[in-house]
Protein backbone atom coordinates (compact mmCIF):
# COMPACT_ATOMS: atom_id res chain seq x y z
CA UNK A 1 0.00 0.00 0.00
CA UNK A 2 1.17 3.39 -0.58
CA UNK A 3 0.35 6.12 1.22
CA UNK A 4 0.12 10.41 0.51
CA UNK A 5 -1.44 13.60 1.13
CA UNK A 6 -4.25 15.69 -1.12
CA UNK A 7 -4.66 18.80 0.31
CA UNK A 8 -5.27 22.62 -0.54
CA UNK A 9 -2.84 25.22 -0.87
CA UNK A 10 -4.01 29.12 -1.29
CA UNK A 11 -2.03 32.48 -0.94
CA UNK A 12 -2.51 32.38 3.12
CA UNK A 13 -1.50 28.24 4.06
CA UNK A 14 1.79 27.17 4.27
CA UNK A 15 3.99 27.30 0.98
CA UNK A 16 3.65 23.33 -1.46
CA UNK A 17 7.61 23.46 -1.29
CA UNK A 18 7.61 23.50 2.69
CA UNK A 19 4.69 20.47 2.74
CA UNK A 20 6.30 18.33 0.19
CA UNK A 21 10.27 18.45 1.67
CA UNK A 22 7.99 17.19 5.38
CA UNK A 23 6.03 15.13 3.00
CA UNK A 24 8.91 13.09 1.91
CA UNK A 25 11.27 13.95 5.10
CA UNK A 26 8.58 11.49 6.90
CA UNK A 27 8.45 9.01 4.00
CA UNK A 28 5.18 9.52 1.83
CA UNK A 29 4.88 8.39 -1.00
CA UNK A 30 3.01 11.53 -3.41
CA UNK A 31 0.89 14.43 -2.47
CA UNK A 32 -1.94 15.73 -4.45
CA UNK A 33 -3.50 18.87 -4.92
CA UNK A 34 -6.73 20.19 -6.70
CA UNK A 35 -8.05 23.12 -8.46
CA UNK A 36 -10.77 26.04 -8.45
CA UNK A 37 -9.55 28.20 -11.31
CA UNK A 38 -12.75 30.48 -10.99
CA UNK A 39 -15.34 30.68 -8.38
CA UNK A 40 -18.05 32.42 -9.47
CA UNK A 41 -19.84 35.02 -7.60
CA UNK A 42 -23.67 34.12 -8.30
CA UNK A 43 -26.68 33.09 -6.77
CA UNK A 44 -26.74 29.48 -5.68
CA UNK A 45 -23.10 28.92 -6.50
CA UNK A 46 -22.33 28.69 -2.92
CA UNK A 47 -24.07 25.06 -2.32
CA UNK A 48 -24.25 22.72 0.13
CA UNK A 49 -21.88 19.51 0.26
CA UNK A 50 -23.14 17.00 1.97
CA UNK A 51 -23.82 18.72 5.75
CA UNK A 52 -21.45 21.69 4.97
CA UNK A 53 -21.19 24.33 2.56
CA UNK A 54 -18.14 24.90 0.20
CA UNK A 55 -14.78 25.97 2.03
CA UNK A 56 -13.92 29.36 1.79
CA UNK A 57 -10.67 28.52 1.19
CA UNK A 58 -11.86 27.32 -2.36
CA UNK A 59 -11.66 31.25 -3.96
CA UNK A 60 -7.96 31.07 -3.11
CA UNK A 61 -6.63 28.36 -4.58
CA UNK A 62 -3.76 28.64 -6.83
CA UNK A 63 -2.45 26.71 -10.07
CA UNK A 64 -1.94 23.20 -9.01
CA UNK A 65 0.50 22.79 -11.68
CA UNK A 66 2.92 25.65 -10.76
CA UNK A 67 2.31 24.85 -7.39
CA UNK A 68 3.78 21.44 -7.96
CA UNK A 69 6.49 22.37 -9.73
CA UNK A 70 7.46 24.04 -6.89
CA UNK A 71 6.81 21.13 -4.91
CA UNK A 72 8.70 19.70 -7.20
CA UNK A 73 11.82 21.62 -7.29
CA UNK A 74 11.73 21.05 -3.50
CA UNK A 75 12.43 17.18 -3.12
CA UNK A 76 13.82 14.24 -5.04
CA UNK A 77 11.61 11.39 -4.56
CA UNK A 78 8.30 12.36 -3.31
CA UNK A 79 5.08 11.84 -6.74
CA UNK A 80 3.05 14.79 -7.39
CA UNK A 81 -0.48 14.99 -8.49
CA UNK A 82 -3.46 16.40 -9.13
CA UNK A 83 -6.58 15.86 -7.16
CA UNK A 84 -7.91 16.64 -9.56
CA UNK A 85 -7.64 18.58 -12.66
CA UNK A 86 -10.48 20.11 -14.23
CA UNK A 87 -9.58 18.98 -17.25
CA UNK A 88 -12.86 20.22 -19.54
CA UNK A 89 -11.91 23.79 -18.15
CA UNK A 90 -8.39 23.52 -20.06
CA UNK A 91 -7.43 23.32 -23.74
CA UNK A 92 -5.92 20.26 -24.41
CA UNK A 93 -3.12 21.12 -25.48
CA UNK A 94 -1.83 23.74 -23.03
CA UNK A 95 -2.61 20.99 -20.59
CA UNK A 96 -0.77 18.23 -21.93
CA UNK A 97 2.51 20.22 -22.54
CA UNK A 98 1.99 21.32 -18.85
CA UNK A 99 1.64 17.70 -17.57
CA UNK A 100 4.74 16.61 -20.12
CA UNK A 101 6.98 20.06 -18.93
CA UNK A 102 5.93 18.95 -15.48
CA UNK A 103 6.72 15.03 -15.81
CA UNK A 104 10.11 15.75 -17.61
CA UNK A 105 11.68 18.50 -14.74
CA UNK A 106 10.77 16.23 -11.98
CA UNK A 107 12.08 13.24 -13.54
CA UNK A 108 9.35 11.02 -14.20
CA UNK A 109 6.84 11.63 -10.49
CA UNK A 110 3.50 13.12 -12.22
CA UNK A 111 0.51 12.05 -11.78
CA UNK A 112 -2.55 13.29 -13.72
CA UNK A 113 -5.58 12.90 -11.93
CA UNK A 114 -8.87 14.20 -13.91
CA UNK A 115 -12.45 14.99 -12.89
CA UNK A 116 -15.90 16.66 -14.55
CA UNK A 117 -16.06 19.17 -11.27
CA UNK A 118 -19.30 19.58 -9.77
CA UNK A 119 -19.74 23.24 -9.55
CA UNK A 120 -21.80 24.10 -12.86
CA UNK A 121 -21.37 27.76 -12.57
CA UNK A 122 -17.55 27.26 -13.27
CA UNK A 123 -18.08 25.28 -15.48
CA UNK A 124 -19.84 27.31 -17.81
CA UNK A 125 -18.14 30.28 -16.94
CA UNK A 126 -15.26 27.92 -18.38
CA UNK A 127 -16.83 27.48 -21.89
CA UNK A 128 -18.05 24.32 -21.20
CA UNK A 129 -22.03 22.59 -21.41
CA UNK A 130 -21.88 21.08 -17.75
CA UNK A 131 -24.41 18.08 -18.56
CA UNK A 132 -21.43 17.13 -21.01
CA UNK A 133 -18.17 17.73 -19.39
CA UNK A 134 -17.46 14.61 -18.83
CA UNK A 135 -17.60 13.43 -22.69
CA UNK A 136 -14.92 16.54 -23.24
CA UNK A 137 -12.32 15.07 -20.28
CA UNK A 138 -12.86 11.48 -21.94
CA UNK A 139 -11.99 13.14 -25.04
CA UNK A 140 -9.59 15.41 -23.74
CA UNK A 141 -7.97 12.67 -21.91
CA UNK A 142 -7.43 10.40 -25.76
CA UNK A 143 -6.09 13.84 -27.61
CA UNK A 144 -3.56 14.09 -24.54
CA UNK A 145 -2.43 10.95 -24.97
CA UNK A 146 -1.38 11.13 -28.83
CA UNK A 147 0.50 14.19 -27.90
CA UNK A 148 2.38 12.56 -25.24
CA UNK A 149 3.13 9.22 -27.38
CA UNK A 150 4.23 10.52 -30.92
CA UNK A 151 6.46 12.87 -32.87
CA UNK A 152 4.14 13.78 -34.64
CA UNK A 153 0.32 13.63 -33.29
CA UNK A 154 -3.06 14.35 -35.38
CA UNK A 155 -6.56 14.57 -33.48
CA UNK A 156 -10.02 14.55 -34.82
CA UNK A 157 -12.72 14.38 -32.32
CA UNK A 158 -16.18 16.61 -31.37
CA UNK A 159 -14.90 19.06 -29.04
CA UNK A 160 -10.79 19.16 -30.03
CA UNK A 161 -9.62 18.17 -33.61
CA UNK A 162 -5.71 19.39 -34.76
CA UNK A 163 -3.48 18.33 -37.50
CA UNK A 164 -0.09 16.69 -37.44
CA UNK A 165 1.46 18.52 -34.95
CA UNK A 166 5.13 18.40 -32.50
CA UNK A 167 4.53 19.09 -28.87
CA UNK A 168 7.47 18.73 -26.63
CA UNK A 169 9.46 18.15 -23.83
CA UNK A 170 7.55 14.14 -24.16
CA UNK A 171 6.78 13.30 -20.53
CA UNK A 172 9.71 11.23 -18.63
CA UNK A 173 7.16 8.29 -17.84
CA UNK A 174 6.97 5.80 -20.74
CA UNK A 175 3.91 5.75 -22.26
CA UNK A 176 2.99 8.86 -20.27
CA UNK A 177 2.53 9.91 -16.83
CA UNK A 178 -0.30 8.04 -15.04
CA UNK A 179 -4.19 9.57 -15.46
CA UNK A 180 -6.12 8.65 -12.84
CA UNK A 181 -10.33 9.30 -13.39
CA UNK A 182 -11.73 10.74 -10.20
CA UNK A 183 -15.33 10.71 -9.00
CA UNK A 184 -17.19 11.79 -5.62
CA UNK A 185 -19.40 9.74 -4.12
CA UNK A 186 -22.53 10.63 -6.34
CA UNK A 187 -24.76 7.96 -8.45
CA UNK A 188 -22.48 7.73 -11.62
CA UNK A 189 -19.78 5.23 -10.52
CA UNK A 190 -20.47 3.23 -13.23
CA UNK A 191 -19.61 5.74 -16.01
CA UNK A 192 -16.46 6.34 -14.23
CA UNK A 193 -15.88 2.56 -13.74
CA UNK A 194 -16.36 2.47 -17.66
CA UNK A 195 -13.74 5.91 -18.74
CA UNK A 196 -11.08 4.20 -16.04
CA UNK A 197 -10.97 1.17 -18.34
CA UNK A 198 -11.23 3.13 -21.74
CA UNK A 199 -8.85 5.99 -20.73
CA UNK A 200 -7.54 5.91 -17.40
CA UNK A 201 -4.04 4.44 -16.02
CA UNK A 202 -6.11 4.20 -12.33
CA UNK A 203 -9.47 5.36 -10.84
CA UNK A 204 -9.15 7.47 -7.93
CA UNK A 205 -12.88 7.71 -6.08
CA UNK A 206 -13.47 9.71 -3.04
CA UNK A 207 -15.40 8.85 0.71
CA UNK A 208 -15.69 5.63 -0.15
CA UNK A 209 -16.41 2.75 2.89
CA UNK A 210 -14.19 -0.57 2.21
CA UNK A 211 -17.40 -2.27 1.51
CA UNK A 212 -18.44 0.09 -1.31
CA UNK A 213 -15.33 0.07 -2.75
CA UNK A 214 -14.94 -3.78 -2.83
CA UNK A 215 -18.70 -3.53 -4.62
CA UNK A 216 -17.16 -1.19 -7.09
CA UNK A 217 -13.74 -3.05 -7.64
CA UNK A 218 -15.16 -6.05 -8.41
CA UNK A 219 -17.15 -4.37 -11.01
CA UNK A 220 -14.18 -2.59 -12.53
CA UNK A 221 -12.88 -6.20 -12.88
CA UNK A 222 -15.69 -6.85 -15.21
CA UNK A 223 -15.98 -4.86 -16.95
CA UNK A 224 -11.75 -5.11 -17.70
CA UNK A 225 -12.52 -8.85 -18.52
CA UNK A 226 -15.24 -7.41 -21.13
CA UNK A 227 -13.21 -5.16 -22.86
CA UNK A 228 -10.02 -7.06 -22.55
CA UNK A 229 -7.89 -4.81 -20.28
CA UNK A 230 -5.60 -5.49 -18.25
CA UNK A 231 -7.13 -5.26 -14.61
CA UNK A 232 -3.61 -5.63 -12.54
CA UNK A 233 -2.45 -2.63 -14.86
CA UNK A 234 -4.80 -0.18 -12.95
CA UNK A 235 -3.89 1.71 -9.73
CA UNK A 236 -6.47 1.96 -7.47
CA UNK A 237 -6.18 4.87 -4.93
CA UNK A 238 -9.03 5.59 -2.34
CA UNK A 239 -9.18 9.23 -1.08
CA UNK A 240 -10.37 9.56 2.52
CA UNK A 241 -10.09 10.78 5.96
CA UNK A 242 -7.48 9.58 8.37
CA UNK A 243 -7.84 7.40 11.31
CA UNK A 244 -7.46 9.15 15.18
CA UNK A 245 -5.01 6.30 16.14
CA UNK A 246 -2.52 3.63 15.08
CA UNK A 247 -5.20 0.93 15.79
CA UNK A 248 -7.85 2.11 13.63
CA UNK A 249 -5.06 3.09 10.78
CA UNK A 250 -4.12 -0.11 10.88
CA UNK A 251 -7.78 -1.99 10.68
CA UNK A 252 -8.40 1.13 7.52
CA UNK A 253 -5.31 -0.23 5.94
CA UNK A 254 -5.82 -3.62 5.99
CA UNK A 255 -9.71 -3.20 4.76
CA UNK A 256 -8.83 -1.00 1.91
CA UNK A 257 -5.92 -3.16 0.82
CA UNK A 258 -9.02 -6.24 0.83
CA UNK A 259 -11.16 -4.34 -1.06
CA UNK A 260 -8.79 -3.71 -3.94
CA UNK A 261 -6.84 -0.17 -3.02
CA UNK A 262 -3.22 0.10 -4.19
CA UNK A 263 -3.24 3.72 -2.98
CA UNK A 264 -4.76 6.14 -0.01
CA UNK A 265 -4.27 9.72 0.19
CA UNK A 266 -5.41 11.56 3.25
CA UNK A 267 -7.61 14.74 2.86
CA UNK A 268 -6.39 18.15 4.55
CA UNK A 269 -7.29 21.46 3.98
CA UNK A 270 -5.00 23.88 3.44
CA UNK A 271 -2.21 23.95 6.81
CA UNK A 272 -1.72 26.98 8.25
CA UNK A 273 1.95 28.50 7.81
CA UNK A 274 4.63 26.97 10.24
CA UNK A 275 2.14 24.13 11.28
CA UNK A 276 2.98 21.19 8.67
CA UNK A 277 4.98 19.54 11.29
CA UNK A 278 2.34 19.02 13.85
CA UNK A 279 -0.13 18.40 11.45
CA UNK A 280 1.42 15.62 8.94
CA UNK A 281 3.27 14.23 11.67
CA UNK A 282 1.07 12.52 13.23
CA UNK A 283 -0.53 10.59 9.71
CA UNK A 284 2.84 9.51 9.25
CA UNK A 285 3.34 7.64 12.76
CA UNK A 286 -0.19 6.33 12.32
CA UNK A 287 0.47 4.41 9.15
CA UNK A 288 4.25 5.12 8.32
CA UNK A 289 5.58 3.40 10.91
Amino acid sequence: MKFGLCLGFTDRSERPDVVARKCEELGFESMFTGEHPIIPVVAGAIIALGDSVMPEYYERIPDPFISLTVAACATKRLRLGTGVCLAAERHPIILANEVATLDYYSQGRFMLGVCGGWLRAETENMGQEFRRRWVVVHEYVRAMKELWTKPEASFQGEFVSFPPVKCWPKPAQRPHPPVYICTGAGPNFDRRLKDTVSVGDGWMPTGLAPERLAEEVKKLKQLCAESGRDFNSLDITILGQAANSAAQAHRQIEEYRAAGATRMLFLLTPIPPGQADQIITPIAEAYLR
